[in-house]
């Protein structure tokens, strides 16, 4: 698979390739942080991302988009990707500075598949019956 960039040199987009980066990432991040003896939560991640760029307002700025609080320790994306999903879409908007609801889905759906290809694919858009 594709090597997973630095995010000084990486610019977030709404594209399917940004988000397959994104997916690795934040498993690289989950490893790195357990490594560390560090809670596996959106601040933490946000920090070892953005380093001095994650400012309070930035990090209380993704948590409100996701409807997720900070500290709370995060499952492993590969496992429970619904939450990761959320993150990955408020990161990107925020970053964008665009609605949450002009992330393109599909991509970010069709990403989680390539990034994790024997886990269960992530379709949340689907319509029931």
């Amino acid at each position: 698979m594709s090597v997973i960039k630095d995010f000084t040199t990486m610019d977030i987009a709404n594209t399917q390739e940004c988000f397959v980066q994104l997916w690795l990432r934040l498993e690289h991040t989950r490893r790195l942080l357990g490594g560390q003896y560090k809670r596996f939560c959106i601040r933490n991640v946000l920090k070892a991302w953005f380093g001095l760029r994650a400012s309070d307002d930035f990090i209380w700025e993704v948590c409100l988009r996701c409807e997720q609080e900070g500290w709370n320790e995060l499952p492993m994306p590969a496992l429970y990707p619904r939450r990761h999903r959320e993150l990955l879409r408020a990161v990107v908007s925020v970053k964008l500075g665009i609605s949450s609801y002009r992330i393109n889905l599909k991509a970010l759906d069709s990403a989680y598949s390539i990034a994790f290809p024997k886990s269960t694919p992530l379709n949340v858009n689907k319509k029931k019956r």
